[in-house]
């Protein structure tokens, strides 16, 4: 249940900390993070992908819920338009947290926690789709 920990924040901290990891989440596909921080994002991230998927009656008011917690709309709009209709017949369970052992620093356990079955985008990636492909012009041939 999310709101037990308090991984070592303020509650207005640690509440704008995990909105913003949840967004990343859905944004991306996969973030790394300590293990304890990965639990509260999966409840986080499962419910707002729940909420979208249970939108029949009234997309507008679960679009507007999903707003109020996700801090892009270009997320939401994916989140509503991509990962929702993936998780269409799935009953939970939309991400998995893969341990990989301590961080050098400080020793924290970390964690991968990736959606199940979706792509991951990685920075290459986004990076190639920002970029827009150079044109380039043919010389004009004279046919003299």
């Amino acid at each position: 249940m999310p709101g037990t920990r308090k991984l070592g924040r303020p509650t207005a901290h640690r509440n704008l900390m995990l909105r913003g990891m949840v967004t990343y989440l859905l944004e991306n596909g996969q973030i790394e993070t300590t293990v304890t921080r990965a639990k509260d994002v999966r409840s986080l991230a499962e419910k707002m992908i729940t909420v979208a998927k249970n939108q029949k009656p009234n997309k507008l008011a679960a679009y507007r819920r999903a707003m109020a917690y996700i801090t892009k709309e270009s997320v939401v709009n994916k989140l509503f338009n991509e990962i929702a209709p993936a998780y269409a017949k799935v009953n939970g369970g939309y991400t998995a947290i893969y341990k990989m052992g301590p961080r050098r620093g400080d020793g924290a356990e970390m964690a991968i926690i990736r959606l199940v079955g979706m792509p991951v985008v990685t920075s290459a990636a986004k990076k190639q789709a920002k970029k827009p492909a150079k044109k380039v012009e043919a010389p004009a041939l004279d046919n003299k």
